[in-house]
């Protein structure tokens, strides 16, 4: 091997090292970044669509503790959450991702129209006061991906 090809090794291997180590340490540094996903939810047909896709995401990044999630629900999908109505597989769901520290946010707005209070809903619920349009803007404000399956 000449000279020049053995600096060239040199050089291309010195570059590959540092180009590891600097994957190495991206890697290290991501769970204090923590992804922060909002999901958008008002049609009452992708209910359960939306609720696999949540569990989905947790389960492909590794449990809850790797990332952030806030489920925002108005229109005629909050019906789906009213505890008289709920079936049992959303009300287990919801149960499960309140434990998983999913922010569950019905709209005030939605609320009002359905005349319903928090005390209607599933275990687990907050009220989105605002509105639940306002909601999500807040939360993408704050970084949140915005979802909408």
């Amino acid at each position: 091997m000449n000279r020049r090809n053995m600096l060239w090794s040199a050089i291309s291997a010195s570059g590959a090292a540092l180009g590891a180590s600097s994957v190495k340490a991206a890697s290290e540094a991501a769970p204090s970044n923590k992804l922060k996903v909002v999901y958008h939810l008002s049609d009452a047909d992708k209910v359960n669509f939306v609720l696999g896709n949540i569990q989905n995401h947790i389960d492909g990044v590794g449990g809850p503790e790797h990332v952030t999630i806030a489920l925002v629900i108005h229109g005629p999908a909050l019906k789906a959450f009213h505890w008289a109505q709920a079936n049992p597989d959303v009300s287990k769901r919801v149960g499960d991702f309140s434990k998983d520290g999913v922010e569950l946010a019905a709209c005030g707005n939605t609320m009002k129209a359905q005349n319903v209070t928090l005390r209607d809903l599933l275990p687990g619920f907050v009220s989105a006061e605002k509105g639940g349009v306002v909601r999500l803007a807040e939360l993408q404000s704050q970084g949140y991906l915005y979802l909408r399956p």
